[in-house]
Parts: structure tokens; sequence; C-alpha cells
């Protein structure tokens, strides 16, 4: 039976009373935190629509199981699950504070990884010539002062979507700790030392990250296997999240300056052997769920005045394929957590599986764009003007920001 579901033109912009309550709350205190899962995250096997016969027809191998069998799908509203592997996020579903988003993605129907993740981090679908990701423009307009430490990501190198205009620092991940970088030059490093030896905010960051660094050093050397690190656009698998996730909730608990941060994760391109309740994105999605737990714990205070979301460039068809995975596809399901996020529900138009209501009769369709969650729902969080959202998605049209937000009242 076709099951739909609207729930997000029941969560309007707040009455104006608590609006302005709201917004009398400093703005400087909101962070925004964003995990990118590149390789496109299957999720139906994310949010598993259980209550939809099609899906088990569609899916004889890898679909996850009904609730309440042996690794079955975790409850979340009768119709959808999660994933057991994800059981570590299940208590912030039950207290209210993680939500999804289901059947949404960019309208853009390209099926290559490349331009997905372009226009999902330029927040421009269909246009890759953008000379900026929508992170760094957001850091551009947000109030306060800017430091070289307000926008963190976690790789090599700045991705496109914080690339721009505006200065973002970028640290190593757990997984790649051990690798000299160039700041490890003697004099390099001695200068640095100098330049950061106070005890100022910025200098205390500087000398927690180097103290961090130099602790994993060890443990990584101390180790008897290192992971060999597979990834999409760079981006390493999740194995390494939680210890990622703990040390930027150190971080911005230990300086507010700290506003935006970002997470690439990869491995999520399951085109063989995907698994259903164990397997191969069974092991993706374990380190994803205590990562995300770890960072909500580990913000401790903080976490009332953040919010995360997780996000990939695409979903997977919804038929298998013959080598027990799934292609490239269409919608996927988009996570929201943190403090104000209105959770315990699956928002979203659920066009349901059924072969005429696939898109290209083989995904599931995009029935609410990213920009419309990203849009209404970040700026709010941040505090920013309704005005901001053209600035984040220039090329949203006008009657694309119909969903509200998913944020409490």
């Amino acid at each position: 039976m076709q099951r739909r579901q609207f729930l997000a033109t029941t969560l309007l912009l707040p009455l104006a009373g608590a609006w302005v309550a709201r917004a009398a709350e400093p703005a400087d205190q909101k962070r925004l935190i964003v995990v990118f899962l590149r390789g496109a995250v299957d999720g139906l096997n994310v949010v598993v629509p259980y209550g939809d016969d099609r899906y088990y027809d569609n899916r004889r191998s890898i679909a996850v199981k009904n609730p309440g069998k042996d690794n079955g799908a975790l409850d979340l509203d009768r119709h959808f699950g999660l994933h057991p592997a994800l059981a570590s996020v299940m208590p912030l579903w039950q207290k209210g504070e993680l939500a999804f988003v289901h059947a949404s993605g960019s309208p853009d129907p390209t099926r290559s990884h490349f331009d997905a993740q372009l226009f999902m981090e330029n927040g421009t679908p269909g246009r890759a010539a953008n000379p900026d990701g929508w992170m760094n423009r957001l850091l551009g307009v947000m109030p306060g002062v800017k430091t070289p430490s307000s926008a963190i990501a976690f790789g090599p190198q700045i991705p496109r979507i914080l690339s721009g205009p505006q200065t973002v620092a970028n640290l190593s991940n757990a997984n790649d700790i051990g690798r000299q970088l160039p700041i490890d030059k003697p004099g390099v490093s001695e200068a640095f030392a100098k330049l950061y030896g106070g005890n100022d905010a910025l200098s205390r960051t500087y000398q927690d990250s180097q103290q961090s660094r130099q602790q994993m050093q060890m443990a990584d050397a101390a180790g008897d296997d290192k992971e060999q690190m597979a990834a999409n656009a760079g981006a390493p698998l999740p194995n390494g999240f939680p210890t990622d996730a703990a040390r930027l909730a150190h971080m911005m608990r230990q300086d507010p300056t700290i506003r935006l941060a970002f997470f690439q994760l990869g491995g999520w391109d399951t085109h063989i052997n995907q698994g259903a309740g164990e397997g191969q994105l069974a092991n993706r999605l374990k380190p994803l769920g205590e990562g995300l737990a770890a960072l909500a714990k580990g913000l401790g205070p903080v976490y009332k005045d953040s919010l995360i979301v997780v996000m990939s460039e695409f979903g997977r068809t919804v038929h298998e394929n013959g080598n027990g995975g799934t292609d490239h596809g269409h919608g996927n399901v988009m996570w929201l957590l943190g403090g104000e996020v209105a959770g315990g529900k699956v928002y979203g138009n659920w066009p349901g599986l059924a072969t005429d209501q696939l898109y290209q009769q083989r995904d599931l369709a995009v029935t609410t764009d990213f920009r419309t969650i990203l849009g209404p729902t970040v700026t709010r969080h941040l505090r920013l003007p309704d005005t901001q959202i053209a600035t984040l998605f220039p090329d949203l049209p006008a009657n694309g920001t119909a969903f509200s937000s998913v944020l409490r009242a």
C-alpha cells in the first residue's frame, strides 16, 4: 500500500512571539556541522520503508528485515525503520533530537558522483561554474568576528563546499594522523609554536590540536595493523570518524569561535556485496552512527546550539543488481540532529515504490529539494534573515522554499 507523508507542511514557521524570543539568543553561539557521505549511500537501507512491500519485492538478498527479526530494522514510526547498525543514534531519535527527510536530494538528473557532489557543494544543481561553496558563502554572511578557525574541514584539502574567499582551516583525519604535513618541518613547526604560544582561544585551539595529533601518532605507531583507506574524492572510510568527531566536539567546547565544520566520509558506492542487516554497508554505518553519537555527547552544553546535517550526492536503485549491490540512483534521505531539531519524525513527501512512482522507473523520486531543507533550516538556526537563503542557494526557484524547517518553535 502506498503511503504519503508530507509532514514538512506541519512545521510552519513558529509564532511571532516564540521567534522573537529565539532571535534574542546570541547568534554567535550557534554551530553547524555537515557530514557528507561521498559515494552515494543507499538511503533505502538506512531509513528502511519496511511498510512498503515493494521494498522487499525489489531487494531479495539485501533488504533489511522487518523490526523484531534478527538484524531487523529498528522501528521508527511503524512504516520506516533504521538500519540496525545505527543503534547508537536511536537514543537521539527517542529524545526527539534526530529527524530524517526521505525522498530528498538534488533535482539534477546526473548519475555522476563528481557532478552530483559538485552541485550539492556549490548549492547550484546543474551549474558547475559557481566559484565557491555554499558553506563558504554562509561563513561570509554570518555575524560576529571571523577567525582562521571559524570554519574547519577535516581532511588534507579544503573541500568544494568550503572553498571561496572566506578563510577556512583544515585538520588531518584520525587515520591520516601519522602522515607528515608541511607544519611538521622543523622550521615551520617552531614558527607556529612561537606564534601560537599564548593563552588566547586560537592559541589554545592550536595547542590542543597538536597535542591530540601527537597522542594519536603514538597510538597509531603502537597498533598492529593500519587500515588501507579507500576513498571517494579523497574521503576516508568512516572507521576513524568517532575519533574525529570527539576531537571536533572537544575543540568546539573549548573555542566558541569555531562555528562551522565539515566531514567527508567515503566507501558508500556499494555496487557489489552490499549486505542487508550485516555486511559491507553495515560495517560503514556502524562507525558513522557511533561518530554522530560521540559528537552529540562530546559537545556537551554546546550541543543544544548545534545543528548536524548528514547528506550524500544521490541515492541508489530500488532494485538490487546481479552482484548483490545497488547502482547509482536518485532520491535519498537526509539526516538532521541537534538540540533544536524537532526530531522523532520522518519528514518529506514519501512517493512510494510503485513502478509508476519511481524516477525513470528505477529510482526513488526526489520530492524534496535538498536546498529547501537546508535554506530555511540553516538560516533560522544561525539567526540569519530569510533573504540570505538566496545567498546560499542562488538558483533556488522562488516557489522552492515550501519546506519551512525541522527546528522546534
